[in-house]
């Protein structure tokens, strides 16, 4: 049998620790450290003690215990057994406010919910090579933040909790508000737990909001107060329904994890299910072939031009708003099919006794979904096609998801307005998996080949803008569309490829796929031991010897 080192274990160590996404500011030691037994997280001097901060506190205290992470090189850390042993340890870990005792900090739920960067994320942690390590921030917020990262310093063995590389400092902060995940509950349904572990997921790697894609025309799962027929005719079953606990219930769990959840409610496109329970809302419901007349089946729009829909739309969008205390709402746009009002005689006729365009008509329509937005005090987001294939005079505020090709960020910001990158060719996480279509033999996925975290990882914020766009950026997401997902595969597409974005938009670009992978390595394991199944991304052998598998290793 093979005895490692320390210095030859040190060979196969990440440059920064399993770290993810990668601190702004690290300095690491070369000693080792291992947690007392009676190891202890404390919060001093805050009053009114926040229970979603204990509650935090709880949660990384049984992640030191049950993670059970070994470390990953050859022989898991045996070769380490005197090293860790003989280590010094540290006692406990204390957290602090920055602003003083004096002053009241709020929730991490209130921070995640108050708007998009309003609250501050930074935080400073100091873990000496024995004693006492500290934890400070301005925010219930930061103290989260700094605490998953804690989280990440250590490994295992035989039940004992090391660090190689004390002393450890760290001043951190994201680079931008907004780094989020899609997740698409209407093509096919996902339980609330499966919701809820994803959420979890998210927060390990400090993704801030979940873009919940909740209706399409397959089918309108959410139980809306005042609306309630819709889901009880447009949901898959009655079993497969958001019931407004079900809401109330993911929306608390993501504020006290920092994630802000930003409803989607899709329009005027994408809406063929309304048809079940209000038919005289949707023009060419589930029409045929539906090539002609939606992007994939079934065919179905609202009829932005009728003054009974538009209102009747408008008052939905306020209900749903209600349900949400997120600052964002988003309204969809995308994929409006002319032709299906073209042959709609309503819509035909409801435009000649207006003397309207189809596209002023879609103006009127948009207006008066993103008042009631702006009355209730919310941010419109949109589909880029809203920005750049439409006559509709969009609020200043409004922020535009770049979807169709990250080609189109430079004619978004020219128009002014901020931005999430959402590219498919470089976010789509649902892409590669072949077309879906049933007699389609040689049919591919529309967003063409899988995409490796390693293109997402490499992918520019800022690339086809100005300097003086710079700022437009609010961040960016990846997003699983569920044509061809469910709770059977729902780890696996996301994980650990999510944790790429969450890095770039966290840390900034330009990080080295090379040195990245060891670290995402780590993410995938501590993963699974915490019971996301996440897919790896090489055979062990390659994880346990970082780079060796590189092509030019």
């Amino acid at each position: 049998m093979k005895i490692f080192t320390l210095l030859q274990v040190a060979v196969y160590l990440p440059s920064a620790l399993a770290l993810w996404p990668r601190p702004q500011n690290l300095t690491t030691g070369t000693t080792p450290l291992r947690l007392a037994p009676d190891f202890s997280i404390k919060i001093s001097g805050i009053s009114h003690l926040p229970k979603d901060l204990t509650d935090a506190v709880a949660r990384t205290t049984n992640f030191l215990k049950t993670d059970k992470l070994q470390i990953l090189v050859p022989d898991r850390g045996a070769s380490l057994a005197s090293t860790v042993k003989s280590a010094k340890t540290l006692q406990s870990l204390t957290i602090s406010s920055i602003s003083g005792t004096s002053t009241p900090i709020k929730s991490i739920s209130e921070d995640a919910v108050a708007g998009l960067g309003v609250a501050d994320e930074s935080y400073s942690l100091r873990v000496p090579a024995g004693g006492d390590a500290e934890l400070t921030a301005k925010s219930a917020l930061g103290m989260f933040r700094g605490l998953t990262t804690f989280e990440q310093l250590w490994f295992d063995l035989g039940g004992t909790t090391y660090t190689l590389q004390a002393p450890v400092q760290i001043e951190d902060a994201p680079v931008y508000p907004y780094r989020g995940f899609m997740l698409d509950t209407s093509r096919n349904y996902f339980p609330v737990s499966d919701i809820k572990r994803t959420l979890d997921a998210m927060s390990w790697v400090k993704i801030n909001h979940f873009h919940w894609h909740a209706v399409d025309s397959q089918s309108f799962a959410i139980v809306v107060p005042g609306f309630e027929e819709i889901a009880q005719k447009g949901a898959y079953s009655p079993s497969q329904v958001y019931s407004t606990h079900d809401v109330e219930d993911i929306v608390s769990y993501a504020a006290g994890r920092g994630i802000d959840v930003m409803i989607e409610i899709d329009n005027p496109g994408h809406s063929s299910v309304i048809f079940k329970s209000h038919p005289e809302h949707i023009a060419c419901p589930e029409a045929t072939p539906w090539s002609q007349f939606a992007g994939e089946p079934p065919a179905g729009q609202l009829r932005l031009a009728s003054p009974s829909t538009t209102n009747f739309t408008a008052r939905l969008i306020n209900a749903v708003s209600s349900m949400f205390p997120s600052k964002l709402f988003n309204t969809g746009g995308d994929e409006i099919n002319t032709n299906c009002y073209a042959k709609d005689n309503e819509t035909q006729a409801d435009l000649a006794s207006q003397g309207k365009t189809l596209e002023e008509a879609l103006d009127t329509f948009t207006q008066a979904t993103h008042s009631v937005l702006a009355d209730a005090g919310k941010t419109p987001v949109v589909w880029e096609e809203m920005a750049l294939e439409h006559q509709v005079n969009l609020r200043n505020d409004t922020i535009v998801l770049v979807w169709i090709s990250s080609e189109h960020v430079g004619a978004v910001a020219q128009k002014g307005f901020r931005l999430i990158h959402a590219a498919s060719d470089f976010f789509y996480l649902d892409c590669g998996g072949g077309g879906w279509l049933g007699n389609n033999i040689n049919g591919d996925s529309s967003c063409g080949v899988y995409k490796t975290w390693q293109k997402s990882y490499s992918f520019n914020p800022r690339a086809g803008l100005e300097e003086d766009q710079f700022d437009l950026v609010m961040g960016g997401q990846q997003l699983l569309w569920a044509e061809q997902s469910a709770p059977s595969n729902l780890d696996s597409h996301v994980w650990p490829r999510a944790a790429s974005s969450a890095e770039l938009f966290w840390s900034g670009p330009g990080g080295d796929v090379k040195t990245a992978l060891p670290r995402l390595h780590e993410v995938g394991f501590r993963f699974r031991q915490r019971g996301v199944d996440a897919i790896p991304l090489q055979p062990e052998w390659c994880a346990l010897r970082p780079n060796a598998c590189d092509a030019d290793a």
